[in-house]
């Protein structure tokens, strides 16, 4: 790593939650993205806000997600 992003990373650090959001979102996307790619995922994401608001999928407890996770890679 070169000195100046960890000299960066340093300074990104030390910026509010907010601010460091903005500026992730910001590089993640600079970076090549497949508009293919995004169109898809554009399209899923409207069809699970689809099945959640018709009631049709229900919601789960991040709690319950997270231990899940945990113990399937335990």
């Amino acid at each position: 790593m070169s000195p100046t992003v960890i000299d960066l990373e340093t300074q990104a650090l030390q910026l509010s939650v907010e601010d460091r959001a903005y500026l992730a979102d910001r590089l993640l996307s600079s970076l090549a993205v497949d508009p293919s790619v995004e169109d898809a995922w554009a399209i899923e994401v409207d069809r699970r806000i689809a099945e959640f608001e018709s009631g049709s999928v229900t919601d789960v407890p991040v709690e319950d997600v997270l231990a899940r996770a945990r113990a399937a890679i335990r």
